[in-house]
């Protein structure tokens, strides 16, 4: 379906001209301001990370609010100025809107003291940030898991910080997959068209106020994409939209789902994000002092911006190449051979032989950009080499996954020791506000005062050793008691879906337990991640979870890629366990893994697993924001929790060893879990004082928040990057990676 927009028309939603209304239904001029405000508020994603102002939204319907996937504006467009203002005067809420929308256009019209004094030379051109996805909210279904998620919680802290960042990327109108199991336990995605009006986007406009419409030339013809402008807090997202007349049916759809087609869909994606992406800039008047790939997916804007530097200043290719690359910053984030992209010399030809010939390369010269051996005919074109290429300031997302980076890439740079390589680090992290349960951040507020303004000092976090440890331990059983009343509810709509019993689904009512020691596993159903590891001895986990008095139950959530049958296979075996006589109220599966089940769960469980085969996991943010509400990590040493475990702030299964045959590393790490769980986690859980409070459990998850939480923000990673890449790529002060 078309979202094509005549001349006259905006983007809704739009705010309400009170001129325009007439007769005797005109709303009085106090409901139209009030409205006008609230509507100001939901189309800027800063409401995402206040709960506050989350939850004045949620109580002007609390049952519409869930129905709509908490979003501000479904709701809103149900409501008229006089029936809104009413509402809100019955909830005493109207000063809090005014406050709310104060405090936003305060927020948007003030850079913080953090970037004037880090990152003011960005001030003038800054940081282009291009990734494929951005997950920001489950209400804007424009991501697919941890990368799209990574995406937002970078611009979102770019926004907190003032560092000057415009992303890139393209708007789906079906995004990514909702996930459907059926009766048998089995993967079914469902497709859902987005719709438009209902997510906070604008028409973007050039200087002239003319809607920006950028073309990507192939040699079948150009393909178009107008430009949608969205408002993440002081950050603007611009993306990319191929449903428009101009194009054919084809190239209509480019646009339509994530991740979904052959590889002809996605490079045509990808010139779409990467050249159109430059071109937008281009057309808004943008001139990025840097420019920051989000994975390989985006390694055809540098070639754009050559192109641009060759016909503007008339330089040479390889100077135009040299003066892009320094300006270039390229982040990788897959360990897995799998999971970069490769293309075939008569796609490469297809779609990218216009502006080859532009820079004036051969086909043998275009395709060697992307080899790691120019001379061999056969290799494909791969993405990440070019960005690695193309690029003066590449990094992995860990220590760990640097190490492994290097030597997957050393034949790129054959003179050069491995450890010589120039792709350094920057570990990841996440948006404290956003994955932070609100009432933590009560309880953060009550005892360190000010803490959201020095989030990346760790002295702030080591106050946390202030709070009282029953304080904790309740407000930690209150998100664990959301989270159940969370899964039951998914669960019952689950089996309503396939057609159980009433009496079967009454029994829901029973799943899980407020009391039980609670672990929860939820993450990509790839097959290197293992999620049946604690399933290969079923009679150990039945003992484990119906043990009398200290009980185990676990809660699992994730998709499986749509052409992943392995992993499917996966999903299908843990609902087949789940509903075993034995394991029916000590296991479960939450399908559509999103944005709002991974809240629930990272604030909500006890314990979280992760048990990649190492070192396959390039870094791993989940864990991360289960710190931040107190939730213990129980972890292989991969990724992150490689450089972030100390022996008293969560715990650790194996040693960091691993076999050259994945088998005996497989049967190792199960064993150790085994091990772990029996002999640590499940007795420290259950040794309570006289006050029924674990106080060794609590010690670890205050060593946990204080010696983590500052390490593994996405604040102090974003600042990494602007002192370590995006400064001297800038021309700032020149810094070493790490």
């Amino acid at each position: 379906m078309s979202n094509d927009l005549n001349p006259q028309e905006k983007l809704l939603p739009t705010p309400v001209d009170e001129k325009l209304i007439s007769g005797p239904a005109r709303p009085n001029s106090s409901a139209i301001k009030l409205y006008n405000k609230a509507m100001t508020l939901a189309n800027n994603l800063w409401w995402s990370w206040h709960p506050e102002v989350v939850n004045m939204f949620q109580t002007l319907d609390p049952v519409r609010w869930r129905q709509l996937a908490h979003n501000p504006i479904a709701l809103l467009k149900e409501y008229t100025p006089e029936r809104f203002e009413k509402r809100v005067l019955e909830l005493v809420f109207n000063t809090k809107f005014d406050q709310a929308y104060r405090r936003l256009m305060e927020y948007i019209s003030d850079r913080p003291l953090w970037a004037k004094q880090n990152a003011g030379v960005l001030g003038a051109h800054p940081v282009a940030y291009f990734s494929l996805e951005f997950g920001l909210h489950e209400s804007v279904p424009i991501y697919s898991g941890g990368l799209g998620i990574l995406a937002g919680d970078h611009i979102k802290s770019a926004s907190g910080l003032g560092v000057p960042i415009v992303a890139v990327g393209l708007f789906y109108d079906q995004g990514y997959f909702k996930q459907r199991l059926n009766a048998r336990g089995e993967q079914e995605e469902e497709y859902i068209e987005t719709k438009v009006e209902y997510v906070p986007l604008e028409t973007a406009m050039d200087k002239d106020g003319n809607k920006i419409t950028v073309s990507v030339d192939t040699a079948k013809g150009p393909i178009y994409a107008r430009v949608r402008k969205m408002k993440v807090g002081r950050v603007e997202l611009y993306l990319l939209d191929t449903d428009i007349e101009e194009n054919s049916p084809e190239d209509r759809k480019l646009t339509g789902t994530l991740y979904g087609g052959d590889r002809r869909t996605r490079i045509r994606q990808e010139i779409v994000c990467g050249i159109g992406g430059v071109k937008a800039l281009r057309a808004l008047g943008i001139t990025p002092g840097v420019y920051h790939l989000n994975e390989g997916h985006n390694s055809f804007a540098t070639l754009e911006v050559i192109r641009g530097k060759m016909e503007d200043d008339g330089k040479s290719f390889e100077t135009a190449l040299r003066e892009v690359a320094q300006q270039t910053v390229f982040t990788t984030h897959t360990p897995v051979e799998a999971g970069h992209d490769y293309f075939d010399a008569d796609l490469i030809e297809e779609h990218l032989g216009p502006l080859r010939m532009k820079l004036g390369l051969s086909r043998d010269q275009f395709m060697e950009l992307g080899r790691k051996n120019p001379l061999d005919q056969n290799e494909k074109f791969c993405m990440t080499i070019l960005g690695l290429k193309l690029s003066r300031y590449a990094n992995a997302v860990s220590s760990l996954h640097g190490k492994v980076t290097r030597h997957m890439w050393r034949d790129l740079w054959p003179q050069k020791e491995e450890e010589e390589i120039p792709i350094g680090h920057i570990t990841n992290g996440v948006h404290v506000p956003t994955w932070m349960a609100w009432q933590m951040q009560v309880l953060f507020e009550r005892h360190i005062p000010g803490w959201t303004e020095e989030s990346i000092n760790p002295d702030v976090w080591a106050q946390v050793y202030k709070i009282d440890p029953g304080e904790l331990w309740e407000t930690h059983d209150v998100l664990k008691t959301l989270l159940i009343d969370f899964a039951r509810r998914r669960i019952m709509r689950q089996l309503r879906r396939n057609k159980f019993s009433e009496e079967e689904i009454d029994q829901v009512k029973n799943i899980l337990d407020p009391q039980t020691l609670t672990i929860g596993f939820a993450r990509r159903f790839a097959t290197y991640k293992r999620a049946t590891l604690i399933m290969q001895d079923l009679e150990w986990l039945s003992r484990i979870v119906n043990d009398t008095k200290r009980p185990v139950q676990f809660v699992f959530a994730g998709k499986a890629h749509p052409a992943d049958i392995p992993g499917k296979r996966f999903i299908q075996q843990i609902m087949e366990i789940c509903h075993e006589e034995r394991f029916t109220n000590r296991i479960v599966f939450l399908e559509d893994y999103d944005i709002n089940v991974a809240r629930h769960m990272v604030q909500g469980v006890d314990v979280w697993l992760n048990n990649p085969r190492r070192p396959l996991e390039a870094s791993g943010t989940s864990g991360q924001k289960a710190v931040l509400n107190g939730v213990l990590n129980l972890s292989i040493l991969d990724g992150w929790w490689a450089e972030a475990y100390d022996g008293t702030n969560g715990f650790a299964i194996g040693n960091g060893n691993n076999h050259v045959y994945d088998a005996i590393t497989d049967e190792r790490d199960r064993i150790s879990l085994m091990e772990v769980l029996e002999n640590e986690v499940i007795p420290m859980y259950y040794d309570v004082d006289e006050h029924g409070l674990p106080q060794r459990w609590i010690r670890f998850m205050m060593n946990s928040i204080a010696t983590l939480a500052w390490r593994f923000s996405a604040h102090r990673m974003v600042a990494d990057y602007a002192r370590h890449a995006y400064l001297p790529a800038a021309g700032g002060l020149s810094a070493k990676m790490p």
